[in-house]
């Protein structure tokens, strides 16, 4: 017997209001959408679908990573911890240096060679050690491929990570943010600018709190660099940093006692700690605040600091400060960022595929619409309400989920508008066949379900495998057809399989008819 329990119809119900409710903002205008967002509780009805960068417009961008920054930075790492480790063991050498992705030592005649390599060895074992047979010995150690791919992947995956911090803290929604080749990152933001975006991501914002050097002379493991507060001027630096921006906590804009806009910071445990220790031990003496290879502020330390705030302030204007502090908190790049292709595209070419895509939906649902109500009459208009139910659920997912519907996603839509009445069309023919047959109406209907529930079930199992594994391996658009593929799947299930059916039993028990006209 053909039959629905009062918790389903319910159930159904509830779905259905749902569905019409959370899709409703999408076709009011812009001007009602933002007032409902202001003025009406948050747990309302008020989101509407993101519009991908084909349809809204944006800012597409690739960047290069230069990598051998990273590189040369761990050869740098490399030398400072050979030195120490060379010191410690009283090995004496003639010259330490960098070579590409390695480390060179020229050692003294009465050094062991054998002893300099289980140093290097201890240090990193995958390093390769090359020792020449000249005298003094020279020692070349540098990565193998393995490491080097790992120290590639690694600053790809940060800049990546860090990109997509600055972009968020810039209000954007659904950033594409993807990997291209050894060392280029594509960026793709709706709704962006593309300067705002390159003004942001552009600066490494590599951030570090160096003791100074002595005056006029330049000892090992100290450089010069140039004084941002007095043009010309260089100030000897200590190549290491006792504080690095990865101890940072937070860092806000703000405003110093003489109204200059500054940067106040707050320190991680680990850093206040830190900072409390190298403060202490260096009272009276310059300690300078080093951006990006630029010595932006050199205070003399006049006590010690210890609560784990301070001010980094640089001669800033509001938006510089802004900027500073965002940078800050999103992380520093591992390595400078360079634009290879930039490219903008318009809102009116997204209006235009907006307008198309409508134009598409819009016939082919009059098609599909027209023909189920054709060929299946009565049955058909209660197909055509169920489709109308799925379109909705479609958009109410897309707006709950704020994901971004994208032109290959509006393809998704009109492809399960056609595959949403594929099961009604099963099921029908289905009963069609069984009241031929001699059933009554009703042992027709239910036979109709029930048998054609497993035909159902493979045809949207397997479509729904395959968006799956469109989402899985795909990327960018692809990705955004899959989406809405997928959904679309199973809201037309829910649709076919629950709405229609619970029409035709309300039709059952109020018309009970004894000739199935369908």
């Amino acid at each position: 017997m053909v039959r629905i329990a009062p918790w389903k119809m319910f159930l159904i119900l509830a779905v259905c209001l749902y569905g019409f409710a959370y899709s409703a903002p999408n076709i009011l205008s812009a001007d009602k959408t933002a007032w409902m967002k202001e003025n009406l509780p948050g747990w309302l009805p008020n989101k509407t679908v993101n519009l991908g960068l084909d349809l809204r417009g944006g800012a597409h961008l690739l960047y290069e990573v230069d990598l051998d920054v990273v590189f040369d930075e761990r050869a740098d790492f490399m030398v400072q911890d050979l030195r120490k480790s060379l010191r410690d063991k009283k090995i004496g050498y003639k010259r330490i240096g960098t070579v590409p992705k390695g480390v060179r030592v020229t050692l003294r005649d009465d050094s062991d060679p054998e002893a300099v390599r289980k140093i290097i060895r201890k240090n990193d074992s995958r390093l390769l050690i090359d020792t020449s047979s000249e005298e003094p010995p020279v020692i070349t150690a540098t990565m193998d491929a393995v490491m080097i791919k790992e120290v590639q992947d690694q600053a790809i995956s940060q800049s990546i990570e860090i990109v997509r911090r600055r972009v968020d803290e810039l209000g954007t929604t659904e950033p594409v943010i993807q990997r291209q080749g050894v060392n280029r990152i594509l960026l793709q933001v709706p709704g962006a600018n593309a300067e705002d975006l390159k003004r942001i991501i552009g600066k490494t914002a590599k951030l570090g709190f160096h003791l100074v050097g002595q005056l006029g002379a330049r000892a090992a493991g100290e450089r010069m660099l140039p004084y941002v507060e007095e043009p010309g001027r260089t100030l000897n630096v200590k190549r290491r940093a006792v504080i690095t921006g990865d101890m940072l906590d937070t860092a806000q804009p703000s405003f110093n006692q003489s109204s200059q806009p500054v940067v106040s910071f707050k320190l991680n445990a680990v850093g206040a700690r830190k900072f409390c220790d190298v403060t202490r031990n260096n009272v009276q003496k310059p300690f300078a605040i080093v951006l990006d290879e630029e010595v932006i502020s050199a205070p003399v330390i006049n006590e010690p600091i210890c609560g784990g705030q301070g001010q980094i302030s640089g001669g800033f204007t509001i938006q510089e400060a802004n900027d500073l502090a965002l940078l800050l908190r999103a992380g520093a790049l591992p390595a400078p960022m360079m634009v290879v292709e930039e490219r903008t595209v318009g809102p009116s070419l997204g209006a235009d595929s907006v307008a198309a895509g409508k134009t598409a939906s819009l016939i082919g649902l009059a098609l599909v619409l027209v023909f189920m109500l054709m060929v299946y009459g009565g049955f058909g208009l209660m197909a055509n309400v169920a489709l109308a139910v799925n379109v909705a659920l479609i958009l109410a997912l897309l707006s709950s989920l704020q994901a971004t519907l994208t032109l290959p996603g509006i393809a998704g839509i009109v492809l399960t508008v056609g595959m949403a009445v594929d099961a009604n069309v099963l099921i029908f023919e289905r009963i069609r066949e069984e009241y031929r047959a001699g059933r009554s109406v009703i042992s027709a209907v239910d036979a109709g379900y029930s048998r054609a529930m497993a035909t159902i079930i493979d045809s949207n199992l397997t479509t729904l495998i395959a968006a799956l594994i469109l989402f899985s391996f795909g990327t960018g658009p692809i990705k955004g057809f899959a989406v809405t593929l997928g959904l679309g799947i199973m809201t037309s299930f829910f649709s076919a399989i629950m709405v229609t059916r619970l029409m035709v039993v309300l039709w059952l028990e109020k018309r009970k008819p004894s000739v199935l006209t369908l």
